[in-house]
């Protein structure tokens, strides 16, 4: 099943974009459910239903999803590593699309608020599990199967699905308003139910990422990959199992069994190699939260609101724009992501100055005593400035930088746990927003501001630069070190090179005399024997 090619005679694009294409989906369903379930919970049916929420309430069911996609993710690397990118997808998926149906389902014969209402939380919860699953394997399946000049751009893909999902709620929502009965608020999660359904069925007849193969010791599997692929065979550096000889394959398939082994996968990720770019990495994905963009998304009609679109049409419009514009700039930012010559580095410091100004800026106006007509459309402007910026970085790009940044032994592992924390502080901005504007109307501002100034502040010292380097991990300088001059100079003391000095790389350049061949076998035998005990 694993291997089974879908049809692309007449698909004019690569291979592997293509793959990319339709695992990414899954990117679609987690932004669906960011444009629509705080428009949701504003309908007049949903709350006929439920009740009126009030804005702790209101804010613990948007939420709510986030913790168990938090705890799940936190363990979703090693499913990933066990069962594959593709079959951790559609496992995730399905559990996703139980959970809508019983969203979907509640509130039905006659049942009271309470308990509808706590059906709906229960709902979530299961679709939380299933999002902490697959979020993480469709973003690093993504990076995966891509050249090294094509990574930004494929890896981009996830983000344009989250960004169409997002529009797509949003208007889904504007459109339902007006359904005169709870058909209105269920429609969403009826669309959500049947997209994870269609998902999760087709994503096991995608090929297997090539480095998961080689991560689990199926070289030849992974070099027709390759080739099925369309990508050149020189790109996959097989460097993290390459068993030379069937008695070490077999003993290092043994010892990939069972639970020791996940967890020596995070330990790896804090070795002295490899502890700095992951830290970096949960710090990244952490700030991507706390900068506020959830606290958007998920309530733009109520922020919208605030900033004086008083009628609820208008409010609701407002916040499709949204997601037009989110669309729009994610496009030109994946087309942008790979040709930008600076990398990752510059776009991600530069993007977070302009979030942290214009946060700052709609902060000290909703500080003065009273604000103008002119000043609120001034929020509304700011707010656009805002969310362009993010989406032409940080949205683009922090997921990307991770996944570069570790090599396939820890992808997986760091990945996962960086989505953790990512989900987390979700969490902690999707529950306090509501609350937090009722209590302040500048304080989130000041908040978000505050979180995307200290990222600046990190990115510009220590952060790395991973475009175009290997995405196997090998000899790359990312070690958390001093990226400004002066400071490195005055605070940096002189250490070795941390790179990992025990590797095996096979090309795919297999022509060579008889006596090579057997000096190279000789020497892979040796290094791969010499890892090995050394794990």
């Amino acid at each position: 099943m694993n291997m089974m090619l879908l049809p692309l005679r007449n698909v004019r694009i690569p291979a592997y974009v293509f793959y990319a294409s339709v695992i990414s989906i899954g990117g679609y369903i987690f932004g669906f459910d960011t444009g629509s379930i705080g428009s949701i919970t504003l309908m007049k049916e949903f709350q006929a239903t439920f009740g009126t929420l009030t804005s702790t309430i209101q804010g613990l069911l948007v939420s709510i999803i986030l913790i168990p996609a938090a705890i799940v993710s936190f363990g979703s690397g090693s499913i990933s590593d066990r069962l594959s990118r593709t079959y951790a997808t559609s496992l995730g998926c399905i559990i996703y699309g139980v959970g809508s149906l019983i969203c979907c389902l509640a509130g039905l014969n006659g049942q009271s608020q309470s308990s509808a209402l706590a059906m709906v939380f229960v709902g979530r919860c299961i679709s939380g599990a299933g999002e902490g699953v697959f979020l993480s394997a469709v973003t690093i399946y993504a990076i995966e199967v891509a050249p090294h000049h094509a990574r930004g751009r494929v890896g981009c893909i996830v983000q344009l699905y989250i960004a169409l999902g997002t529009l797509l709620g949003y208007f889904t929502c504007y459109g339902s308003l007006h359904i005169p009965n709870s058909v209105s608020w269920r429609l969403p999660w009826i669309m959500q139910t049947v997209v994870c359904t269609l998902l999760g069925t087709v994503v096991p007849f995608l090929p297997h990422s090539p480095r998961w193969l080689v991560h689990v010791g199926r070289i030849d599997d992974a070099k027709a990959v390759m080739k099925q692929l369309g990508v050149d065979e020189e790109e996959l550096a097989l460097t993290t199992y390459a068993p030379a000889g069937t008695e070490i394959a077999e003993k290092m398939k043994d010892e990939r069994k069972g639970w020791r082994k996940n967890l020596d996968q995070f330990k790896a990720a804090f070795a002295p190699d490899l502890r700095g770019r992951t830290l970096l990495a949960l710090f990244m994905l952490g700030a991507q939260q706390l900068i506020g963009i959830d606290g958007l998304l998920f309530y733009a009609p109520t922020l919208f609101k605030q900033a004086g679109l008083d009628s609820e049409h208008a409010s609701f419009l407002a916040s499709g724009v949204t997601g037009i514009v989110n669309v729009v700039f994610t496009l030109i930012g994946q087309s942008l992501s790979d040709r930008c010559s600076r990398g990752r580095r510059p776009a991600l410091i530069g993007g977070g100055i302009i979030m942290g100004l214009t946060m700052t800026i709609i902060g000290v106006l909703y500080s003065l005593p009273s604000i103008s007509s002119a000043g609120q459309w001034t929020v509304i402007a700011l707010i656009f400035i805002y969310f362009i910026a993010f989406v032409l970085t940080w949205a683009i790009l922090s997921r990307t930088w991770v996944s570069e940044s570790q090599p396939v032994r820890t992808r997986a592992s760091v990945s996962s746990l960086a989505l953790t924390v990512n989900w987390a502080c979700n969490f902690v901005v999707a529950f306090t927003t509501p609350k937090f504007l009722e209590t302040s109307p500048s304080g989130p501002y000041f908040f978000w501001a505050a979180s995307a100034w200290i990222a600046v502040i990190v990115y510009l010292i220590f952060m790395p630069e991973t475009k175009g380097q290997s995405i196997d991990g090998e000899e790359q300088n990312l070690a958390l070190d001093i990226r400004v001059g002066w400071l490195r100079d005055r605070f940096e003391t002189p250490r070795p090179s941390l790179s990992r000095r025990s590797s095996v790389t096979i090309v795919g350049t297999e022509e060579k005399s008889k006596a090579g061949e057997e000096a190279t076998t000789t020497t892979k035998e040796t290094s791969t024997q010499a890892k090995y005990e050394n794990m």
